[in-house]
C-alpha cells in the first residue's frame, strides 16, 4: 500500500506530540447541560509535576460562552484543589497580558474581601491571607503593592488600609456579583475519575 508508510509516519509523529504536548498535563473541562447532553465550554490545564507548584498553565472558555464566569469559576477551582492537595498555588508564569488583568482583578476581590471581613483594630499578617486564599506570598505581596497597601516601617513592609477605601475598590465587584460564579468551597466534594487512554 503506497500509503502505508504515509500514514505510519503521521501517527508517529501523533504520537510524539500527544507525548510533548498531552501526556505532561492534566486537563480539566468545564461542561454545560441541556437536553441533548453535555457541551464543554472552557478548559483549564496544569502540569503533573511542577517544582514551582504551578496550578494552571493554561485557561481558555470558548468565544460563544464568554463572560458567564466560567473563567473565574476555573481560576477558583484550581486554588481549591490546590488547598486540597495542601499546597499553595499560583499560575504558570510568565502570564499573559489578559492574564495579568484576569488575575489581578481575581486576586484583589479575594484579598480585600478577606481584609473587609476582619474584626476592627485587628493586626492583618501576610500569612493570614496566605492561609485564607492558599495564594502565593508573592502574588498576594504584588497585588498589595499594585494596590499601594504595604507601606514601609523600620525596614520591612506592613499591610495598610482603611475600610473605606477598600470598600470602594470592592464596589464595581460587589455590583457585579463577582464572586457568584466562583467553585464553592466544598472541598469534601471533590472527587477524581482518573481515565487512561492507549
Amino acid at each position: 500500500d503506497p500509503l502505508a508508510p504515509s500514514v505510519q509516519k503521521h501517527r508517529a509523529i501523533s504520537l510524539e506530540l500527544w507525548k510533548c504536548y498531552v501526556l505532561p498535563f492534566k486537563f480539566y473541562l468545564l461542561t454545560e447541560k441541556d437536553e441533548s447532553g453535555y457541551h464543554p465550554v472552557a478548559y483549564y490545564s496544569k502540569e503533573n509535576e511542577s517544582i514551582e507548584n504551578y496550578n494552571l498553565a493554561c485557561i481558555l472558555t470558548f468565544p460563544p460562552h464568554q463572560r458567564k464566569g466560567y473563567g473565574r469559576f476555573l481560576m477558583s477551582l484550581s486554588y481549591e484543589m490546590s488547598k486540597k492537595a495542601g499546597i499553595l498555588g499560583s499560575p504558570e508564569k510568565p502570564l499573559s497580558d489578559l492574564g495579568k488583568i484576569s488575575y489581578r482583578s481575581f486576586w484583589t476581590y479575594c484579598i480585600l474581601s478577606f481584609l473587609r471581613q476582619q474584626p476592627i483594630g485587628y493586626i492583618v499578617k501576610l500569612e493570614d491571607i496566605v492561609k485564607s486564599t492558599g495564594f502565593k506570598r508573592e502574588d498576594i505581596i504584588s497585588t498589595m503593592h499594585a494596590l499601594r497597601m504595604l507601606k514601609e516601617w523600620k525596614g520591612q513592609y506592613v499591610i495598610h488600609y482603611t475600610r473605606s477605601e477598600i470598600g470602594k475598590i470592592l464596589e464595581p465587584y460587589d455590583r457585579k456579583k463577582f464572586n457568584s460564579s466562583f467553585c464553592k468551597k466544598s472541598r469534601s466534594l471533590f472527587c477524581w475519575d482518573k481515565i487512561i487512554s492507549i
